[in-house]
C-alpha cells in the first residue's frame, strides 16, 4: 500500500529537518509544525517538549524535543528570531499533531528576526513539487515510509 502524502503549498519548508512555516496574517509571526512526510516517518508522537516563551531561537538549532513510536529527537527551527508562543494543545495532546499537523497541530510561533533572508533558504512555491517527490523517493527508499 503507498501512502499520498499532504504538503499544502501555501507554506515554506525547512528542506532537511520537514518543519513547515506559514506567515500568520496581520501579525509579524510564523507557525512553525512538522509536515506529514516526517511525521510519517516518526510514527505517532508520545511527547512534546518546546522551549519558553521569549526565547532567542537560531535557524537550524533546537526548539524542542519529541518522542515518537519510531524515535526520539529534537525539533529545529526553521527560522530565527524570538519564540512567540507554543501550542499548549499539543503540548498536553501530542495526537493533535499526527491528527492535523496544519492545523491544530502546530508546534510554535515565532517573531522572525529577519524573514525575508532566511525564507528564502525555505522550500516553497515552483521548487515545492520537486523537493516533495525527491523526498518521498528518499524516505521510501530507505524504508522510513511505504
Amino acid at each position: 500500500m503507498t501512502i499520498e502524502f499532504d504538503i499544502p503549498d501555501d507554506r515554506y519548508y525547512d528542506a532537511t529537518h520537514h518543519m513547515w512555516t506559514q506567515p500568520q496574517e496581520g501579525t509579524d509571526r510564523v507557525r512553525v509544525g512538522i509536515d506529514a512526510l516526517g511525521l510519517q516517518s516518526l510514527g505517532d508522537l508520545a511527547y512534546i517538549s518546546l522551549r519558553a516563551v521569549g526565547d532567542a531561537v537560531q535557524r537550524g538549532e533546537a526548539i524542542g524535543t519529541l518522542e515518537a513510536a519510531k524515535m526520539t529527537g529534537d525539533l529545529i527551527a526553521p527560522v530565527s528570531g524570538v519564540l512567540a508562543a507554543r501550542n499548549e494543545a499539543a503540548l498536553r495532546d501530542p495526537m493533535l499533531v499526527n491528527d492535523d499537523p496544519y492545523g491544530a497541530g502546530w508546534m510554535v510561533a515565532i517573531q522572525p528576526r529577519d524573514w525575508e533572508t532566511e525564507s528564502g533558504k525555505l522550500v516553497s512555491g515552483d521548487r515545492l513539487p520537486d523537493w516533495v517527490a525527491g523526498e518521498i523517493e528518499r524516505y521510501r527508499s530507505q524504508g522510513w515510509v511505504e
